[in-house]
């Protein structure tokens, strides 16, 4: 007969369950010199199980078919299901918090050199997520199947004609048809509600291992041994989580607030008419998250390849920021060059943002190129900003 509590240490002599908590948990020290910006790690965690609970109350009664999505959405989910609004607003700006989340978080990253060695494959498994749920957004925003959703599909599944050799074949691929049509709307359910969502939760078990592996950053950018952060640190489980759950607590009733009573700004007005591959909108623009992105693309309006190269760019130079930063100091704390270069940065990527919703006409569309050119003279400066550094400290060793 099996004594109390015999099927959890039964478990445990099979799973190790026990060693995973205290590895994941109890036995992982964070420095204490860390502010309320390491918290937004969790909360992307507590964004995606929202999404992933809303999208599953809507799953129950979307309709795939180009003929039936914009009534099962607007009609059938909005007017006919109890509370079917509350999980729509709830999956709607839950998506785009997602983007604030995670753009503040990879910010803080980048402030605080969270990328430099040995957290390479932490920053590289983030850069995977953000370009995942770049995607799974992309996927998302196509099912309303809304005038605004029909165009920007329309639209940025034409880019991929631009690929040498394989192009026009590639874009047929991806839609299905020659237009974005029922396929297309089929092909993107399928990608936006299994393999997506699959993918992401497997690369954020590969990121927080990794996290676990190397450990936090902290302010000032100092390594410390396990030793040193099991006496000078604090456990993840409780103490830390403890302050977690209070920021999550504030952050959600800041959540609701959006969902409840502003929730406008993430849903367009123009997808509340139905898609009409006859009639283009006047001006077609992505979700604000995408803006900065798709303004470095109309940035190089004298040349649709170049802006093309320069879109994809701007998506993937962050990848590289182990490699094009060699600085020997870790944290922009103690870098004045480089916090000068990252606000900058920052203050461009806003401005690119707020042009991205602007007609690419006369003024707007040279103040894009400018701000464009801006955007990669960040990371062009940072090899030079290292140099500098590095001399720096050569000279303050003697």
């Amino acid at each position: 007969m099996e004594k109390k509590g015999g099927f959890i240490e039964w478990l445990d002599r099979r799973l190790a369950i026990t060693a995973v908590w205290r590895i994941m948990m109890s036995e992982y020290y964070l420095p204490k010199n860390i502010n309320f910006l390491w918290s937004f790690g969790v909360l992307t965690m507590l964004v995606f199980a929202i999404l992933v609970v809303s999208g599953i109350f809507l799953l129950m009664y979307y309709k795939p078919d180009a003929k039936l999505a914009f009534d099962s959405v607007n009609k059938t989910i909005m007017m006919d299901v109890a509370f079917g609004w509350v999980f729509r607003h709830t999956h709607a700006v839950a998506a785009s918090i997602m983007f604030l989340v995670l753009y503040i978080h990879i910010a803080r990253g980048m402030y605080y050199g969270s990328y430099k060695a040995p957290r390479e494959v932490v920053w590289i498994t983030g850069f995977l997520l953000f370009v995942l749920m770049s995607a799974t957004a992309f996927t998302g925003y196509l099912l309303p199947w809304g005038q605004m959703s029909y165009w920007a599909a329309q639209t940025i599944t034409t880019l991929f004609e631009k690929i040498p050799f394989i192009g026009p074949d590639l874009v047929i691929w991806i839609r299905g048809n020659y237009i974005v049509a029922d396929a297309t709307l089929t092909r993107f359910f399928a990608l936006h509600v299994v393999f997506l969502p699959l993918l992401l939760i497997v690369v954020t078990a590969i990121h927080l291992y990794a996290v676990r592996i190397v450990g936090s950053n902290n302010e000032d950018g100092i390594p410390m041994t396990k030793e040193e952060k099991k006496v000078k640190g604090i456990p993840f489980w409780p103490v830390f989580m403890a302050k977690e759950y209070f920021v999550m607590s504030v952050f959600l009733l800041f959540f609701f607030y959006l969902v409840f009573f502003n929730y406008d700004f993430a849903m367009d007005p123009i997808n509340f008419q139905p898609a009409n591959i006859l009639q283009t909108p006047p001006h077609i623009y992505p979700e604000w998250y995408f803006l900065a992105y798709y303004e470095v693309l109309r940035g190089f309006f004298f040349s649709q390849n170049l802006g093309l190269i320069a879109f994809v760019a701007s998506m993937f130079i962050i990848l590289f920021m182990p490699w094009l930063d060699k600085s020997p100091i870790v944290s922009g704390k103690h870098r004045p060059l480089y916090k000068i270069a990252f606000w900058v940065f920052i203050l461009d990527f806003l401005f690119l943002t707020i042009l991205g919703k602007l007609p690419p006409t006369g003024l707007f569309a040279w103040l894009g190129f400018v701000g464009s050119i801006v955007f990669f003279l960040f990371f062009a400066a940072l090899p030079i900003i290292s140099k500098i550094e590095k001399s720096q400290v050569e000279r303050a060793g003697r």
